[in-house]
């Protein structure tokens, strides 16, 4: 990929949480590196619809939400594998145009995204792909999140890629299906299937309004 900055212009469709999982059997842990903005616009001199990385405290500073027209430079995200957008190490980004959307308390949300903290808080339930692609895209609670496997501990050199996606959102949503269970490989041929009692545990703390 080429180490040159692309100037990005256009208008901001979805905002969500970028939030990378490292998995090893059945243990895993979470990396809170910012947001993703799927912007329609253009970005050097191509015409289309591409996602951008941004750290918390610019979000903090603006505050985007969908409908935002902005503008900015960045950067071919190199390592695919460990990204959800396509592009990083954004610069210059400025909000040229403030959203007129009028926004509802009905699913898809699509409010100005909290802080990654909250998230933290919250917790995540699995997400089918299915509907994340059909509904969950726009939604500030939906996450597409890039996966790093250690598949054998005593050779980390053995590492799988896969993207997976989750829900931050209420336990009420009606959009909400959770799809099949996710398994996770091991050394020697072994697999760890990660089960209904983990999202459970997980989001437990909450009401189902929340």
């Amino acid at each position: 990929m080429s180490e040159e900055k692309l100037l990005f212009e256009g208008k901001v469709v979805s905002i969500q949480p970028r939030i990378r999982l490292m998995r090893s059997f059945d243990e895993r842990s979470h990396s809170y590196l910012g947001y993703a903005l799927w912007v329609n616009g253009v970005i050097g001199s191509t015409a289309r619809e591409f996602s951008i990385g941004i750290g918390k405290s610019i979000h903090a500073k603006y505050n985007f939400v969908v409908g935002d027209k902005i503008s900015g430079a960045c950067m071919a995200v190199v390592d695919v594998r460990q990204e959800p957008v396509d592009y990083y190490k954004v610069s210059k980004i400025k909000k040229i145009g403030q959203s007129m959307k009028e926004l509802d308390n009905n699913p898809p949300w699509l409010g100005i995204p909290p802080s990654l903290e909250e998230y933290r808080h919250r917790g995540h339930r699995r997400l089918s792909s299915r509907t994340y692609e059909t509904s969950c895209r726009t939604c500030i609670w939906g996450c597409k999140m890039p996966v790093e496997i250690i598949v054998d501990n005593w050779n980390p050199s053995r590492r799988q890629y896969r993207f997976e996606k989750f829900c931050y959102g209420p336990i009420s949503c009606k959009l909400y299906k959770a799809g099949a269970t996710r398994k996770v490989p091991g050394r020697n041929g072994m697999s760890y299937e990660e089960l209904d009692w983990v999202d459970e545990e997980e989001t437990g703390h909450r009401s189902l309004e929340e």
